[in-house]
C-alpha cells in the first residue's frame, strides 16, 4: 500500500510481530519589690548621765571659715542587659538534594532497544543536571492516541486535515486531534520514541520529561495535503493561522516523519518552504525523515527544504538500508531499523496489548527522525536558548563517523555527517556557554 510517511508501507504478521516499513508535570514580666530599711544589729542605747551645768558661751561665736564638702565619687556601673532565655537547639531539617543524571531505565522493553545504545543514550542521561528546562516537541503526524507512555505530558493539539472525506472523523479542521484509521498508531510510536516515560513499563523514551503536542495532518489514507502541512507547521510553532486559535503550547522542535502528497517529487513545495522559513525565524527547529523510496531526498517536502534537519536511516552497523533516501539534503543518520529486524516500540494497538501496551517492530526513516528530535530536546533542556542553527551544528558535528567514512558504497548516496551521538552532543552543549 502506498503512503506518504516515507514511502511504501508493507505489513506482515511474522513471528507474532507486525513489521511495517514506511510510516517514515513571651518572656514573663518581673515587678520590682521596694527595698526595706535595714535592721539594726546594735544593742539598745544607754540613757546619758546628767552633766553639771555648762557656763554660757560668749554672746558671740568665733567666725569659722566655710568648709567645702568634698564629694564622694560613686563607682561607675556598667549597664546590664536582661538575661535572654535560652532556647533549645533544634536539629536542622534535611532537605533532599535533587539527583543529577537519569539512571538506566527499568522498562521491560529497554533490553531490546539496541537503537538507544547505538546513539549513546545512557552516557547522555548520566550527564543531565538535576534541574532541566521544560521542552515542548510537536509531532505532526496521524494524530493523538492516549498512550500511557506519555500520560500527563501530551498538551493541546489540533486537527489540520481540511478534507472531511479524508479526515474520517466526519468533519474537517477542528480542535480534536485524535487519530483515526489503520495508520493512527504512527504518531503514537513516533511520540513514544521521543518521550516515553521511564516508569518500569513498556519502552524507554529518549527525553522522558518532554511535553508533546500531537498535531494531525494525515488523513485515514495516510496522505498529506501541502497546505495542511504548511498551516500545521506555523500553528505548531505558535504562529498565526487564519481561522484557527493560536497554539497555547508552542513547540521548539517539530518532528515530521512524513512528506507532502499531491505534488511532484522534484523540489521543495513553495508553501512548505515558506512555513519552514517562518518557524525557523521564530526559533523552532524542523526535523524530518528523509523518506523510504531509496531515492534522492532533495525532491521531497519537507526533506528537501532549506532549514530542515533531514534524517535518514542506518543500521546498528552504520550502513544505509536499501529503503532509506539519501543525498545532499540529508544532514544526519539515526537508527531506523531493517526489514525483518525493526525497532522495538510500545503501542496500544501492538501485538500482545491485551488492553494495555503492546509491541511493534518497525523500520523506516519515520523512526530515525524522532531519535534526533529526542536528543535535540535533551540539548534544549540544558541550554534552552539554543537557536535552530546551533542545535543543528551540535547534532551534526558530534555525529559518529560512518565505518570507512561512508554509509553506502556509492559515494553519491550520502547520509549526512554520521550517526547521531547523544552523549557527544550533550557533552559539547554542556562545555559551551551558548544557549544558557
Amino acid at each position: 500500500m502506498k503512503n506518504r510517511f516515507g514511502g511504501r508501507f508493507r505489513a506482515a504478521l511474522l513471528g507474532g510481530l507486525l513489521l511495517g516499513a514506511g510510516l517514515v508535570p513571651a518572656a514573663q514580666s518581673i515587678k520590682a519589690i521596694p527595698a526595706l530599711p535595714p535592721r539594726s544589729t546594735l544593742p539598745p542605747p544607754i540613757p546619758p548621765t546628767p552633766l553639771p551645768p555648762t557656763p554660757r558661751p560668749p554672746s558671740t561665736l568665733p567666725e569659722l571659715p566655710p568648709v567645702s564638702p568634698t564629694p564622694i565619687p560613686f563607682p561607675e556601673l556598667s549597664p546590664t542587659k536582661p538575661a535572654t532565655p535560652t532556647r533549645p537547639t533544634l536539629p536542622t531539617p534535611t532537605i533532599p538534594t535533587p539527583q543529577s543524571g537519569l539512571p538506566r531505565p527499568t522498562d521491560p522493553l529497554y533490553s531490546r532497544q539496541g537503537n538507544l545504545q547505538t546513539i549513546g543514550l545512557e552516557g547522555a542521561w548520566a550527564l543531565l543536571p538535576a534541574v532541566l528546562s521544560p521542552v515542548t516537541v510537536a509531532v505532526l503526524d496521524t494524530g493523538y492516541i492516549a498512550s500511557p507512555e506519555l500520560a500527563g505530558r501530551v498538551v493541546g493539539g489540533y486537527d489540520f486535515v481540511s478534507d472531511a472525506a479524508r479526515a474520517g472523523d466526519g468533519n474537517g479542521r477542528d480542535a480534536d486531534a485524535a487519530g483515526a484509521g489503520a495508520l493512527a498508531y504512527h504518531a503514537e510510536v513516533v511520540g513514544n520514541i521521543i518521550g516515553a516515560a521511564h516508569d518500569g513499563r513498556g519502552m524507554a523514551g529518549i527525553a522522558p520529561r518532554v511535553r508533546v503536542v500531537q498535531v494531525r495532518v494525515a488523513g485515514v489514507d495516510g496522505l498529506i495535503d501541502p497546505q495542511d502541512l504548511a498551516d500545521s507547521l506555523r500553528w505548531a510553532a505558535g504562529l498565526t493561522v487564519a481561522g484557527v486559535p493560536t497554539n497555547p503550547n508552542p513547540a521548539r522542535i517539530l518532528n515530521l516523519s512524513l512528506y507532502a502528497d499531491f505534488i511532484p517529487l522534484t523540489r521543495c513545495d513553495a508553501r512548505v518552504q515558506a512555513a519552514v522559513d517562518a518557524v525557523t525565524a521564530r526559533g523552532t527547529l524542523v526535523i524530518a525523515g528523509a523518506a523510504n523510496d531509496g531515492k534522492d531526498a532533495a525532491g521531497y517536502s519537507p526533506a528537501g527544504c532549506r532549514n530542515v534537519l533531514t534524517v535518514t536511516s542506518v543500521t546498528g552497523a552504520g550502513v544505509r538500508p536499501g529503503y532509506a533516501n539519501w543525498g545532499r539534503a540529508v544532514a544526519l543518520a539515526a537508527p531506523g531499523g531493517e526489514v525483518g529486524r525493526g525497532l522495538v516500540v510500545s503501542s496500544l494497538s501492538g501485538v500482545g496489548s491485551n488492553g494495555g501496551s503492546g509491541v511493534r517492530e518497525l523500520n523506516g526513516t519515520s523512526f530515525a527522525a524522532p531519535h534526533a528530535a529526542g536528543v535535540a530536546a535533551l540539548l534544549l533542556s540544558v541550554r534552552p536558548k539554543l537557536s535552530p542553527a546551533q542545535l543543528r551544528s551540535l547534532l551534526t558535528r558530534t555525529a559518529t563517523p560512518f565505518p570507512g567514512g561512508q554509509c553506502d558504497p556509492d559515494p553519491a548516496r550520502t547520509c549526512g555527517t554520521g550517526t547521531l551521538n547523544a552523549e557527544a552532543a550533550l557533552r559539547a552543549a554542556l562545555a559551551s556557554s551558548l544557549g544558557k
